[in-house]
């Protein structure tokens, strides 16, 4: 399998090559020059596997410079009980009277958000890809994360040997929960840098640092190479994969589906790499009727798919939702260029638009192909705490506010369209990692101010019966050790700092 640039790089990539750099070098994104198919006999041989068996067999279809017995490897290792429990991502029925909803937990990772379920798994993968390559460069990692994916990298790559971490995140746009996780981080290869801005700045700001050519010629020199852990590296998003793989062979295991029964998918989304790997399973064969893609506030992907406009030159809310509090969503450069044929003239077209116009336009064509896989909506905060309440009183399971979104747009949807194919939920983060906004909406607005953090964390714990994390518990008593705080135009002096 080799891999392509969506901006028409004439050069072709291994796996390995394309997880080292993350980026194509013409700033555009690496796809597969295929997508490999499964077929019926393969989904029916997996509803036996356990999830890391399941991951390996995706794995295996898009990196194949990596043996089958490497991926099981890194596979077991990175999803053992030990990290995630016995499953690490189960899927449950919401309720026991309603055989048409199901939820698919993706949080029981480290850091208790969705991010871990490739970021436990990338460190092998980059790690292997030096080996494979020959390279003898220290790789630094740059990411831009508006809460999750921060903490996420940090954990995955803490003091593994060649790395170094550079987290980017706004000062003003995450939870005090992701906040702390990601300042309390230990690891001597970790850095963790507030910017003054909204995550929209760091991500332009990383993509900047990856195309300044004299910075790269000084990281050679000092014998650096950057990669990145964002979902822009191939190696982030493949992983993702397999969860939606995995939660249809656990709906045929138990009997929930018949063998080709169509389902929904319902993703809460702000960079669209999660739902662009529900995407990429249902291209695989997967049978998937619609791909629910719920927003907040921030709304350019539902108004996009609505209108077939992706325009950033809007109002910017922080909500309650704030890893999703995203303008320019990256990978929806990879649908694109994968829907429009692989023209990557036209694609390199409307990213110049977006870049220099701040918004673009596809064509009814490629409008008619997307709006027949995706629906797009939104909610905002009062609406995501009524779906918080909602769903506790009808299914006693609490949800974030992230997954409330997916909740609170499905609903509208169902209402208007009646459709009654079974539907998963993607849960993407704990309840208690967003503490402050759940127990709002549980006991009313306002409930969760002047209470600390831990106060809240155990009174959801005592209000659900649900087991406070480990790795949330007693945050506010850790040593801070990262309290960095700059200007987004500072961020390469940060890079250049760390050049030794």
């Amino acid at each position: 399998m080799n891999y392509i640039s969506t901006r028409g790089y004439p050069g072709k990539f291994s796996s390995a090559e394309v997880i080292q750099s993350g980026i194509a070098p013409d700033g555009g994104l690496f796809v597969p020059e295929s997508i490999p198919q499964l077929t019926r006999e393969d989904i029916l041989e997996m509803k036996d596997m356990p999830y890391q068996r399941v991951a390996a067999e995706v794995l295996s279809r898009y990196l194949t410079d990596y043996s089958f017995s490497e991926l099981m490897e890194y596979c077991s290792t990175a999803y053992s009980e030990e990290k995630f429990g016995e499953i690490p991502v189960p899927l449950v029925k919401l309720n026991k009277y309603n055989p048409r909803e199901y939820i698919l937990e993706l949080w029981h990772g480290p850091t208790c958000a969705f991010k871990d379920v490739a970021l436990q798994l990338l460190p092998h993968l980059m790690t292997a890809a030096v080996r494979k390559t020959g390279n003898t460069k220290r790789i630094m990692i740059l990411t831009a994360t508006s809460g999750d994916t921060g903490k996420a990298a940090l954990e995955g790559f803490k003091d593994v040997e060649g790395t170094e971490v550079i987290v980017f995140y706004p000062s003003d746009g995450v939870s005090e929960a992701q906040r702390l996780q990601m300042a309390t981080t230990e690891g001597e290869n970790t850095h963790v840098i507030a910017v003054n801005g909204c995550f929209d700045d760091t991500q332009t700001g990383v993509k900047k640092i990856f195309a300044d050519e004299e910075l790269r010629a000084e990281l050679d020199a000092h014998g650096i190479m950057l990669s990145s852990a964002n979902s822009i590296n191939w190696g982030r998003l493949v992983p993702q994969i397999a969860y939606y793989v995995f939660s249809y062979v656990s709906l045929l295991r138990e009997e929930a589906i018949d063998d080709g029964e169509k389902i929904n998918i319902v993703v809460p989304t702000g960079n669209f790499g999660n739902i662009l790997a529900a995407w990429y399973a249902k291209r695989m064969g997967i049978p998937i009727h619609r791909l629910i893609c719920a927003s907040n506030r921030n709304k350019v992907l539902s108004d996009f798919f609505r209108t077939g406009v992706y325009d950033r030159k809007r109002e910017f809310y922080k909500t309650n939702s704030p890893s999703m509090d995203i303008l320019i969503s990256s990978n929806l450069e990879r649908l694109l260029f994968e829907v429009s044929d692989k023209n990557s003239t036209r694609l390199t077209q409307w990213m110049q638009s977006l870049f220099t116009e701040g918004k673009y336009s596809v064509d009814p064509a490629t409008l008619k192909v997307l709006q027949s896989d995706f629906v797009g909506g939104f909610a905002d905060e009062a609406g995501i705490a009524k779906s918080i309440r909602d769903t506790y009183d009808r299914c006693d399971h609490v949800i974030d506010t992230h997954t409330a979104v997916g909740f609170n747009v499905y609903g509208r949807y169902y209402q208007r369209s009646g459709d009654q194919t079974k539907t998963v939920f993607v849960s993407t983060a704990s309840p208690f990692k967003f503490v402050e906004a759940v127990m709002d909406a549980l006991l009313g607005s306002g409930y969760g101010k002047g209470r600390s953090q831990d106060v809240l964390i155990r009174e959801l714990s005592e209000e659900s019966g649900l087991v406070i994390p480990p790795t949330l518990a007693g945050l506010s008593d850790k040593l801070i050790r990262h309290d960095t705080q700059i200007e987004k135009e500072e961020m390469i002096e940060e890079v250049r700092k760390r050049i030794s």
